[in-house]
């Protein structure tokens, strides 16, 4: 298998995306918070991972799966049709690992599953939907959070077995644990919080894993990416960092 022809060059971007693995049949890059991955009815202009690491590559992308724009972090492309396929199919059979990081509101239990069907946007029925969590680290910062003296937050693994819509966001807002940083199923004063105190303007949802069969060798790949300085100084900012070499 080969990769697709190379194209023109028109990129626009001023700081180029980092490349987290690139071989003959796969490419896999660090999503920046904010990014769509592809143009949508919601985000139809120019600046979506898809373009922008098409051009910075100069070469023809085939997208396999993605993240919502408020998540950063990995995704992966295929290089040329056939691995599209075989990834595609990986990822809808639900036998791609995936791991994310998560700074949440509380203190979750040490671990556990949550197990909450959601409605897609639109449709009356729910479908399964399941997700497990870790609890890496914990924090109390002497703040006032009312009806609480202090505030306390907890930093977790996510690892999705289903793949709904928001499914990760969703799951921990059900439990009373929502993501910092979230608008949509967050709640505004600890975002706030975050904001001011420790300069978070993101969501803190990274995709930080995943593991697959690599489409050319039929080994398994894992892929792993990184925390970038955004997320450390957040993290050392409120007490969270150090767990799980962190």
């Amino acid at each position: 298998m080969r990769a697709a022809p190379t194209i023109p060059l028109t990129m626009t971007s001023d700081a180029p995306l980092d490349i987290i693995h690139r071989d003959h049949d796969l490419v896999a890059v660090d999503k920046p918070a904010g990014m769509p991955v592809h143009r949508s009815r919601r985000h139809p202009g120019d600046a979506v991972l898809l373009q922008r690491l098409r051009d910075q590559l100069g070469q023809w992308l085939w997208p396999v799966h993605r993240l919502d724009p408020p998540t950063s972090g990995l995704v992966v492309f295929a290089l040329h049709p056939e691995a599209a396929r075989a990834l595609a199919a990986q990822f809808q059979q639900r036998e791609v690992e995936k791991r994310y990081l998560a700074v949440v509101r509380g203190w979750p239990l040490e671990q556990g599953r949550v197990e909450h069907p959601l409605r897609r946007p639109g449709r009356s029925e729910r479908q399964p939907a399941v997700t497990d969590f870790h609890r890496l680290a914990t924090t109390e910062l002497p703040i006032p959070m009312p009806p609480h003296p202090t505030a306390r937050y907890a930093l977790l693994e996510l690892r999705p077995i289903t793949g709904r819509q928001h499914q990760l966001r969703r799951h921990m807002k059900h439990i009373s644990h929502p993501i910092i940083g979230d608008t949509t199923y967050g709640k505004g004063p600890h975002n706030r919080l975050f904001r001011e105190r420790f300069g978070a303007s993101e969501l803190l949802l990274r995709a930080t894993r995943l593991a697959f069969r690599h489409p050319g060798t039929g080994a398994r790949l894992h892929l792993d990416c990184p925390l970038n300085e955004a997320w450390r100084a957040v993290l050392r900012g409120s007490g969270l960092a150090g767990a799980d070499g962190i």
